[in-house]
């Protein structure tokens, strides 16, 4: 009787290690995925919020260029450094509506004139010079439509889309504010197949 004793007594106590074991190694494990997911955030949140972000075109504004669902990267950090450049494809507040994002391109700078007359946009820039845009990223037969002229003050931008015929933009509802522009689209990661730096063309 007493050996049978001694026996529970001891299989209690190697069922207890044994519990302890299991509870310290799923603490430890619990421990070192907490430190994971805290790193992580330390990492990415401030990368995800002030540096890059993702950004999903919805809509064929920016066709042929970009397409409905394509999955960009928006480099946030760079404007702060240096000045928004024409041609580049940038993500902004909508000015009539904050809560809206759009995809459109810079076609006008800061104190220039914007002149779409007859199918074709010409710009009068601050020193004077006055040239009509070679828009190589367009198909050869689009046209501009819309007759319009814009003069922009400090900290203003003229935008279009690329799809000409259908995109909503400046020559609808006036300029962007320096203020609202998020960031410029750099890196297109879907479709795999179109995975691509994004580049500012030459004028």
């Amino acid at each position: 009787m007493e050996e049978t004793k001694q026996t529970i007594n001891q299989q209690n106590k190697e069922q207890n290690i044994l519990k302890d074991g299991i509870i310290k190694k799923y603490l430890s494990f619990s421990f070192e995925i907490f430190k994971i997911a805290v790193i992580a955030l330390v990492i990415v949140l401030p990368i995800r919020y002030f540096l890059f972000q993702p950004f999903i075109v919805k809509g064929e504004s920016m066709s042929p260029s970009f397409e409905s669902g394509d999955y960009l990267i928006v480099d946030e950090i760079s404007y702060r450094i240096s000045e928004p450049q024409r041609g580049d494809v940038v993500v902004f507040k909508y000015p009539k509506n904050t809560t809206q994002r759009f995809i459109k391109r810079i076609i006008g700078l800061p104190g220039e004139k914007i002149v779409i007359k007859s199918g074709s946009v010409a710009v009068t820039k601050t020193t004077g010079e006055e040239i009509i845009l070679d828009e190589q990223y367009l198909p050869d037969d689009l046209k501009t439509y819309g007759d319009t002229i814009t003069i922009l003050k400090a900290d203003e931008y003229f935008v279009l889309g690329d799809n000409r015929m259908y995109s909503y933009d400046s020559r609808s509802w006036g300029i962007v504010p320096k203020a609202n522009i998020i960031g410029k689209a750099f890196l297109r990661l879907y479709p795999i197949n179109e995975l691509s730096k994004i580049s500012t063309p030459n004028y």
